[in-house]
């Protein structure tokens, strides 16, 4: 039992409003989920050529200025580093596969736990509303995020083991539910030549969604063929670089509810989250049909192409 919400922006006039309003969603789902916390936020996008890397430590006093210029002197790239508590965001010009194995040869304390242009992914084992202080994230601005409450079942209480999951570029999974075929799913993964850095099973359908993006595929289809491939219960959120999209397993036994305003679009495990938003009492409210693709940003659903970073907009396919 875990708790799942997003916010998506439609006013921007309520930007600079993002953290404030997400918090008390994210809170609302502490009873489902007081093991551990995490958010993905999407703001402050880099300039063409740079990325951007959330980045992970045990402590929250690794000397992260340190790792920057090691970085930018053996791969000679310019890099700006930013602490917030035990992460901290890496941008850098240099180029990102490099920048990947340079971290995973002289940082194997570190881990990545997201990348792209904008998305930054923050999480922690302890009470939402720990986490969420811990990151400063109430003062945040941007247009979207995701956030995720964890009860553990199939793995330990870990921050690696929290969510979000990064899946791609500007791309990442949370997941309320339970995967039944992780473990071999799993191992034709690693056969395939994807990694893995915990036992979650969440981390397996993160995992998949990689994989089908690397292989051309758009992530609505991905989405789709998650259907056949994928046996248990779940409802999953997934976050882009411009919005979220939502799907629920064939037999949807897992809450999710939607709603949407002329400010902003919202999910959650439970509408007590939505609830607290302003015009939540005007919202069109409904629950998402099973085995439907739902996703907001800023171009057509169809027009979807097979980029992992793709726009997507408001609809069900």
């Amino acid at each position: 039992m875990c708790g799942i919400v997003g916010l998506y922006l439609k006013n921007e006039a309520l930007y600079p409003r993002l953290g404030a309003l997400f918090k008390p969603m994210l809170i609302e789902m502490t009873s489902r989920g007081p093991d551990s916390a995490g958010v993905a936020i999407y703001r402050n996008p880099v300039a063409e050529g740079e990325i951007k890397f959330s980045l992970a430590h045990e402590r929250s006093d690794h000397d992260w200025p340190r790792l920057a210029d090691a970085l930018a002197t053996e791969l000679s790239c310019n890099t700006h580093i930013t602490r917030k508590d035990t992460h901290a965001i890496l941008v850098t010009d240099g180029d990102e596969q490099a920048v990947q194995t340079w971290l995973m040869q002289n940082a194997s304390d570190v881990r990545v736990v997201g990348r792209g242009n904008s998305v930054e992914i923050f999480k922690e084992t302890g009470l939402p509303e720990e986490v969420y202080a811990r990151f400063e994230l109430e003062g945040a601005q941007g247009r979207h995020m995701i956030g995720h409450t964890r009860m553990a079942t199939e793995s330990a209480v870990t921050t690696a083991g929290s969510h979000p999951f990064a899946t791609g570029a500007d791309l990442c999974l949370v997941h309320n539910g339970s995967l039944s075929n992780h473990n071999r799913l799993r191992e034709e993964l690693k056969r395939k030549g994807v990694g893995f850095s915990t036992e979650n099973d969440s981390e397996v359908a993160a995992a998949y969604l990689t994989w089908k993006l690397q292989q051309g595929i758009s992530l609505k289809d991905a989405l789709e063929q998650a259907l056949d491939d994928l046996d248990g219960f779940y409802t999953f959120c997934i976050g882009t670089g411009n919005g979220f999209a939502v799907l629920r397993d064939p037999i949807a036994c897992k809450h999710a509810v939607l709603a949407e305003t002329d400010d902003w679009v919202a999910m959650a495990t439970e509408y007590r989250a939505i609830a607290t938003l302003p015009g939540a009492e005007n919202a069109r409210i409904w629950e998402p049909r099973p085995a439907t693709v739902y996703a907001w940003g800023a171009e057509t659903l169809e027009g979807l192409s097979m980029k992992p970073a793709d726009p997507m907009t408001a609809g069900a396919a």
